[in-house]
């Protein structure tokens, strides 16, 4: 029997075991306590609560706009649905870079007001400080290397990353530094497959990638893209499981003709 169906709960010490027996990691974004609901009922092992809510559900352009009251507006919205899985919240830009204490006080934040059961940091080295902050405090930290969508300023580009070997060797080292500092687990974003396979053999805590390769202990997706509800996000690593635009337009559009009809209501749909 696997390990994520014997627990009640899945937790960081869950994911180690998996890690250690070979068994994948499933991950999902949710900001929303219906969405959440079919995620966690479905079986998914661990939800994030992403700052991909900048774009899927408020509709900026970028992850950099949305705040930490909004990330813990949405934040506490899911952990009211779930019940097993494990809920890893972003910690938004602005709220962790270059400053530790605030690292610190959004952090708390995010656990005190949401009920979550860990956070999400972008970065290795330049963020040391604000993770081993976080950690002190007991807070269980995920981290991210890789593509980092609040550095997108700074890359100016969403293309690969570390496909040159000096920027590889950075994510190595970043990626074994996080390990070392305590982080449980690590999401290694848009990067070589071949890379993704090499962290995830030289570290021991979980490398969940998000067009990581197939090689990472386990994978990530924006669910928005996943079930086809955005149109306009097309990466090689994603995959689309539905086609739930087109579904929910084909719904709507009936709704709107039976109203224009007078078919809707009906005689059973009345009182």
């Amino acid at each position: 029997m696997s390990v994520s169906k014997e627990v009640k709960r899945i937790t960081v010490h869950t994911l180690q075991a998996m890690k250690d027996k070979n068994e994948k990691i499933s991950m999902l974004t949710a900001y929303d306590y219906s969405m959440a609901r079919i995620l966690d009922e479905s079986g998914i092992d661990i939800l994030l609560v992403g700052d991909s809510a900048s774009n899927v559900m408020a509709g900026h352009e970028t992850t950099l706009p949305i705040t930490l009251d909004q990330m813990i507006y949405h934040a506490s919205s899911v952990v009211r649905a779930v019940k097993k899985a494990l809920i890893v919240v972003d910690l938004p830009f602005g709220s962790y870079q270059g400053n530790s204490t605030k690292a610190l006080e959004s952090a708390i934040r995010i656990m005190k007001e949401s009920g979550a059961h860990a956070i999400k940091m972008e970065g290795g080295q330049e963020i040391e400080d604000s993770i081993k902050r976080v950690l002190s405090a007991g807070v269980p930290v995920m981290g991210h290397l890789g593509l980092t969508p609040q550095s997108i300023y700074k890359f100016g580009t969403y293309v690969v990353r570390a496909k040159e070997q000096e920027e590889a060797m950075r994510l190595k080292r970043d990626a074994k530094l996080l390990e070392k500092l305590g982080c449980f687990a690590i999401v290694v974003e848009k990067i070589p497959a071949k890379l993704g396979k090499e962290v995830s053999e030289q570290l021991t805590v979980p490398i969940i990638g998000i067009g990581g390769g197939k090689d990472t202990d386990g994978q990530v997706l924006v669910t928005h893209d996943m079930l086809g509800i955005t149109k306009d996000f097309q990466p090689r690593f994603l995959r689309t499981y539905a086609d739930l635009f087109s579904e929910m337009k084909k719904a709507t559009q009936q709704y709107i003709a039976d109203v224009k009809s007078n078919d809707f209501p009906n005689e059973k749909e009345q009182y």
